[in-house]
């Protein structure tokens, strides 16, 4: 799944090949991938201008003249630029703009969602509304309460993107490793002190991990097709038996929530 990163590599790259282009009209070979009715949506979203590309945690919004288009890439979702070619098996939404061109958003699992709202109105869609701040803009005296108060695996609390925005399997394990804590740890045995160097991780993790470009892991691509390089860098994610980084003990597998996750057994006891 496209994590923070990944999701703002693709916004950077993507804005510099759509802005300013008019849609003319859209097709969507699936429709329950738009969230309105079709007809309502192609109506309204028709000669609008693509001003600006946003993003909040894991949701691209694309900013138009009069609504924006809100989109959740979930697992699998990318977006292509074409042109006089024919619709792929897993195209379900097409863009075509004034200029020839077409913005294509591909999803072999369609498990993404295409909303327009009022440009006004950002802030109440559900998803965007239940956001906490990513973690660079944590209250860390406030996020450390919260997490005092619950009784859940620390893992478990950082994927709450009500609790802190942005992270996801890959950059939790990485920040949970750096941090020296281990993913099954209460969060309300934790201090203070491994609170805020936990934040200071997870906050250099994404910062570091955009910079690179993502993590190409599985399905995920950017825009252009060029990769991510943050997977060169990995500490213990998907390093299951390979030496850790800093003591040498082999990285071991286990399952947080039901999730996959990776550990030092001696680094992070």
């Amino acid at each position: 799944m496209p994590e923070l990163p990944e999701v703002e590599t693709v916004r950077r790259q993507l804005i510099n090949l759509i802005r300013d282009e008019t849609i003319a009209r859209v097709e969507a070979p699936f429709p329950p991938i738009i969230t309105h009715d079709l007809h309502w949506f192609q109506d309204t979203i028709k000669d609008q201008v693509i001003r600006d590309l946003d993003r909040k945690g894991k949701f691209l919004i694309f900013m138009l003249d009069r609504h924006a288009m809100i989109i959740h890439l979930r697992m699998e979702g990318r977006f292509h630029i074409k042109k006089d070619e024919p619709v792929l098996k897993h195209e379900h939404a097409i863009f075509h703009f004034a200029s020839g061109r077409n913005l294509r958003y591909h999803d072999v699992r369609k498990f993404g969602r295409i909303t327009l709202v009022e440009k006004d109105r950002v802030m109440h869609h559900p998803g965007i509304a239940a956001l906490a701040p990513e973690p660079k803009h944590l209250d860390v005296n406030h996020f450390y309460r919260r997490l005092k108060h619950k009784r859940v695996a620390v893992k478990t609390a950082l994927l709450d993107q009500r609790l802190v925005a942005g992270l996801g399997n890959i950059y939790v394990d990485e920040t949970l490793f750096h941090a020296g804590i281990h993913p099954k740890r209460l969060t309300s045995s934790l201090t203070k002190k491994q609170v805020v160097r936990m934040v200071e991780h997870a906050t250099h993790v994404l910062a570091r991990a955009v910079e690179l470009g993502g993590a190409t892991i599985r399905s995920y691509q950017a825009i252009t097709g060029v990769h991510g390089r943050f997977q060169n860098e990995l500490a213990v994610h998907t390093k299951k038996d390979e030496p850790c980084p800093i003591c040498q003990t082999p990285i071991i597998k286990i399952k947080v929530g039901g999730r996959g996750t990776y550990v030092c057994p001696k680094c992070q006891q």
